[in-house]
């Protein structure tokens, strides 16, 4: 069963830990994530980005392969089912199809504009008991062609944003998508910590989550970030595991070739890499 990832972040930020998000490509990203949530008794959360939802036939197929898998796999720790950077179109299409949580991206409206679509999905998953992320202020890098340079966002506007009842608040403070440029200044904890006071007891979000040093993580969970979200680290690890397989020649040996196991090395690659950071979040044995 799918939930909202409302509980499960509460739990956390009161906790003084985080819970991860962990995108999804295909079948083995989804398979890698939950067995791994399972073994380490943490709790999760599926990021989708629209690109992979495209990717994997919509949102309707996404939704059956996580909900038919928690089933016959039994898992029983708390999943929750999450879009990743929706625009407003994209978060009602996935309340429609059945996701137990989404993010509705307006950082990239004005301020009044993200207020008004923001607070109208605000009534809609209250109504349906699912939980929503709001972000304010760009983040660095590219996501489904949604570029900023690091940028931090403005404290009383995540003040605005978060006082319309929204479940978390993804906010910028110089975090950036995908591999950290060499001149990267690093995360602006006076910023996070602006927002945190500001904001109370909202569960606030860190995405980016490949390549910030784990000791700047620390101090984000010790500053109020009760979710992070990795994709780019498992999609590196999963290709290196694929093409160390292939350069030494065994998909060519006797069925190397059957994609059970050829990928498999790719999917033992992302658990490995979910465990490290599951670990490095704190939220091993928080189920």
């Amino acid at each position: 069963m799918l939930v909202s990832a409302k509980e499960m972040l509460s739990k956390a930020k009161a906790g003084k830990y985080a819970v991860g998000q962990f995108n999804i490509n295909n079948l083995e990203w989804t398979k890698a994530i939950l067995n791994t949530a399972q073994e380490l008794n943490s709790p999760v959360i599926l990021g989708v980005s629209e690109g992979a939802g495209k990717y994997m036939c919509g949102y309707k197929t996404v939704v059956g392969m996580v909900k038919g898998m928690i089933e016959e796999m039994g898992i029983t720790v708390p999943v929750a089912l999450h879009l990743d950077h929706g625009s407003y179109e994209g978060a009602k299409a996935c309340i429609a199809a059945g996701f137990s949580s989404v993010m509705f991206d307006g950082s990239h409206y004005p301020i009044e504009e993200n207020i008004a679509k923001t607070k109208e999905l605000v009534g809609i998953c209250d109504e349906l008991g699912l939980s929503l992320e709001a972000e304010v202020g760009a983040i660095g890098g590219e996501e489904d062609g949604v570029i900023g340079s690091g940028e931090v966002a403005d404290p009383k506007e995540c003040k605005m944003i978060a006082d319309l009842g929204v479940t978390m608040l993804a906010a910028g403070i110089g975090n950036i998508h995908g591999k950290y440029p060499e001149n990267w200044a690093g995360l602006s904890f006076d910023t996070l910590d602006a927002i945190q006071q500001l904001t109370g007891t909202m569960p606030l979000v860190l995405h980016g989550g490949t390549g910030i040093p784990a000791e700047m993580i620390k101090k984000a969970i010790s500053l109020g970030v009760s979710k992070i979200n990795v994709n780019t680290e498992c999609q590196l690890a999963f290709a290196a595991a694929t093409r160390e397989y292939v350069e030494a020649g065994k998909d060519l040996q006797g069925k190397g070739f059957d994609p059970r196991k050829l990928l498999a090395p790719g999917y033992e690659a992302i658990k490995a890499t979910v465990k490290e950071k599951m670990e490095l979040f704190g939220s091993v044995g928080k189920a």
